[in-house]
């Protein structure tokens, strides 16, 4: 062998060690995002405790990665970015049409089976129904929201309410906790958000939640779950979900986890759970 072919050979198996060394780091990391729902440090603040949860029940380094908007989140997944991310119902249809339903919901809160959104408006207001918007500048959340947009959008179509036709203007806050912000100011003249950032914001005192009241509330939808990217691992993906499982709130160890997370326990989804979801995409014109 001459001197070229013996550099040639040694940096062959120099990259080869290299991303064979590459990888075992790869699986050594859990990438884990949420969609934007609420400001970055409120989402960050919710994971702490269950990222480290997760990294003792794994083993692994799970790693939060924050995004700027809905669309990150499922093109994180379907790229492989992403392992496992906290979606909304109507962002997990849209991440199960984008991976030609690679994405798996392995897990949801037992709220989710049974989420509601809640349409608010100045504590001052003389509506008193839904009806009583018409004519009135209204807030959504962010556009790709289930519980911010979407699911409202659709209770108002069956009412006998177009959002682009009967609203004097619409906006989109672009979170839960801006649209409250948003109709406490009079930046808005109603929104809606969804029943768990609600209560939430109630419970903690909000300043701005104590300027609006609660108009009506919407019929029960299958919203928030944890997905998996297409072709993870499926003892991990068992692992990932059996973790989610044992959270029990009587467990003082899990207690502060389940608090941040507003679940009474986990619970195992599927697919099918968000058919209804896509339908009502599809009914408002925003799946094709």
């Amino acid at each position: 062998m001459n001197k070229l072919s013996r550099i040639a050979l040694a940096l062959s198996v120099s990259a080869a060690a290299s991303i064979a060394s590459f990888g075992a780091l790869a699986q050594g990391v859990l990438r884990v995002s949420a969609i934007p729902d609420e400001a970055p440090t409120e989402l960050q603040r919710k994971f702490t405790p269950l990222g480290d949860y997760l990294k003792k029940e794994t083993g692994m380094d799970v790693q939060f990665t924050p995004v700027t908007d809905y669309a990150a989140v499922v093109e994180g997944l379907a790229t492989n970015k992403i392992d496992m991310a906290w979606l909304g119902g109507f962002t997990f249809v849209q991440a199960r049409i984008r991976t030609n339903g690679g994405a798996v919901p392995i897990v949801q809160r037992a709220e989710d089976e049974v989420f509601t959104s809640k349409f608010i408006v100045p504590i001052d207001s003389t509506a008193r129904t839904l009806a009583d918007l018409k004519g009135k500048t209204f807030a959504f959340g962010a556009p790709s929201s289930t519980s911010g947009s979407l699911m409202p959008r659709y209770f108002l179509l069956q009412a006998g309410i177009n959002p682009e036709k009967d609203f004097k203007t619409v906006a989109f806050s672009g979170a839960h906790d801006a649209t409250v912000a948003f109709v406490a100011a009079s930046r808005a003249e109603a929104g809606v958000l969804n029943a768990s950032v609600w209560d939430k914001l109630v419970e903690s005192k909000n300043p701005n939640a104590a300027k609006v009241r609660v108009l009506a509330t919407t019929p029960t939808y299958y919203d928030y779950n944890w997905t998996v990217r297409p072709g993870m691992d499926p003892a991990l993906q068992k692992k990932l979900t059996d973790a989610f499982l044992k959270l029990d709130p009587a467990n003082p160890a899990h207690k502060e986890i389940m608090a941040l997370q507003r679940a009474s326990k986990f619970i195992p989804t599927k697919s099918s759970n968000y058919d209804g979801i896509e339908t009502a995409g599809k009914s408002a014109g925003l799946i094709k």
